[in-house]
């Protein structure tokens, strides 16, 4: 056939095209996907970094000046069992040791990484759940819009307001991590038995890996545990939520072998427990498993459990697909079984005192949530039922659109009507002009108190409890920043305080007067702060 008739030759379209050439358009998914990383990215950049965004760029900066033994993440001491250093922290720490860049513009650049896996995790593990292909795109939005319609602002939320801050925290990263560790799981729990059902559809096809027997080989186990341990070490409490999908993933398959089959599989599972432990064991800047007998985080984390109703009611919509989802699986829903496990350790959390686990809270919500976007995802004609649910779920999600989310991607200078905007807290690029890296820092605001560490120096007293830091020690240097600021201190007692813990600057608030041998080198016209350098 000559090359003329070939150029000649009409491309075939429709029903009649063949595989090949259908199978290379994009899907929505990538499509849409690719669409909100753009948005996204853009609003995670436009709006000011605040909130625990200091505490992690001070991290970066402490990896920055020493990879091997940094220095305490918010103060001037040993950071040795500081569960900051993560390896997630550490190859940051190492591409701004490499680049030069600080740690603020690494926090920054992390924001579209982390939420590349995320997508690509949520992707996967929809597909593992049902081949319906526009499942992960309803997926994403109700994973983003269907929470609730008071602003729900925590570290690991996936809102769309939420996002627009902790796109660059571990958390994110973390959590699209175990993401890929559902997927990975249910593949493995698809190839180690019978091709059942586990819920309305099978997993998804894809590349099988089964060794002799007939069972997957070693190999996919021991990768599903260095992920799993590498969540634990790079977020421990999102851990115990991933931990929950695994085990609600895998429980499916787990009846279906018999006698030494099911002994086999029941191995392999064991090892790929023991490389997660394995993993985290052996990581050698903190000892991940003393952190869960840890309550010192307790008390900052019990407004979680505060407003729940306003915070997650929408997610509520998607409890009637889960409902229908568990009664049609012929075994454990995995999705179904990921929520009464995460709402059991939600509970643990509030009757225990350790209201930590309540961290999980917004993982906790991807059962229904999922649930929502695969019911909707099935193809037409839909019975009054799944319509009635589609209204309620475009209800939901543009109330919870309005309400709090739009203000994310909504500037607001093309604002009409006036949305929430995330929060904007001032920069302290004034004061990091002064300040070189390693000096300590008096301040008494409570902006500068969670950003100032983040440009290299350290506080007097850190603001957040720490295993690389005893309680008590902590609890004496907070006395000495109030008994160096008390109206009724004398300059003796001020200076005992500056000699002790070496204080070089006091980053004061407008109300607060400043001593007399205290120097004023800056001032912020935005806040009314004040930089002062102090002999000694």
């Amino acid at each position: 056939m000559s090359a003329g008739v070939l150029a000649g030759r009409r491309p075939v379209r429709g029903r009649t095209a063949p595989e090949g050439a259908r199978g290379r358009r994009p899907s929505p998914y990538l499509v849409c996907g690719l669409l909100f990383w753009l948005v996204m990215s853009l609003a995670y950049w436009r709006v000011p970094l605040c909130c625990d965004a200091g505490q992690h760029a001070a991290v970066i900066e402490r990896l920055r000046a020493d990879l091997l033994h940094p220095r305490h993440p918010m103060a001037d001491l040993p950071g040795a069992g500081s569960p900051y250093y993560s390896p997630y922290a550490l190859a940051e720490g190492l591409f701004a040791r490499l680049t030069g860049l600080s740690g603020w513009h690494v926090l920054r650049l992390a924001g579209p990484l982390n939420l590349l896996v995320l997508l690509t995790g949520l992707g996967r593990f929809v597909r593992a759940l049902t081949p319906r292909r526009w499942a992960p795109v309803l997926a994403l939005g109700s994973m983003t819009l269907l929470w609730g319609t008071e602003r729900a602002w925590w570290s690991g939320y996936l809102g769309l307001m939420s996002m627009t801050g902790n796109l660059g925290y571990p958390s994110t990263f973390a959590t699209g991590l175990a993401f890929w560790a559902w997927a990975l799981t249910g593949r493995l729990a698809r190839d180690a038995g019978p091709e059942r059902a586990v819920g309305p559809r099978r997993w998804a096809d894809g590349v099988r890996f089964v060794g002799p027997g007939g069972l997957p080989g070693f190999s996919g186990y021991a990768a599903l545990g260095a992920l799993c341990g590498l969540v634990l070490l790079v977020h421990p409490i999102t851990s115990v939520a991933a931990g929950a999908g695994v085990v609600a993933c895998a429980a499916g398959p787990w009846g279906a072998r018999r006698g030494a089959r099911r002994g086999a599989l029941a191995g392999r599972w064991a090892l790929a427990a023991a490389v997660a432990l394995a993993v985290a064991a052996s990581w050698p800047y903190f000892d991940v498993f003393a952190l869960a007998g840890d309550g010192r985080l307790d008390g900052l984390h019990r407004s979680l459990y505060d407003g729940l109703g306003g915070h997650f009611w929408l997610a509520l919509l998607g409890l009637p697909a889960l409902w229908k989802r568990a009664r049609r699986s012929r075994g454990p829903d995995p999705l179904a079984l990921m929520f009464l496990l995460d709402c059991a350790v939600v509970a643990y959390g509030w009757f225990s005192g350790h209201y930590t686990y309540g961290r999980i809270l917004g993982l906790t919500l991807l059962g229904p949530q999922l649930a929502l976007a695969v019911e909707l995802a099935a193809p037409r004609p839909w019975g009054p039922w799944r319509h009635a649910l589609g209204l309620l779920a475009a209800a939901g999600a543009c109330v919870g659109l309005v309400t709090v989310q739009a203000g994310a991607v909504v500037p607001r200078s093309l604002d009409p009507v006036g949305f929430a905007q995330p929060p904007r807290w001032p920069s302290y690029d004034w004061a990091a002009r002064y300040l070189r890296r390693g000096d300590v820092v008096l301040a008494d605001g409570y902006y500068a108190r969670h950003a100032v560490a983040g440009y290299g120096v350290g506080l007097v007293a850190p603001l957040w409890p720490d295993p690389a830091l005893d309680e008590r020690e902590r609890a004496r240097r907070t006395a000495a920043v109030r008994a160096y600021l008390a109206p009724a201190a004398g300059r003796a007692a001020r200076t005992a305080v500056v000699h002790r813990y070496h204080v070089r600057w006091l980053l004061l608030t407008r109300w607060r007067a400043v001593p007399g041998e205290a120097v004023v080198v800056a001032w912020n016209r935005r806040t009314g702060e004040v930089l002062a350098r102090v002999a000694g």
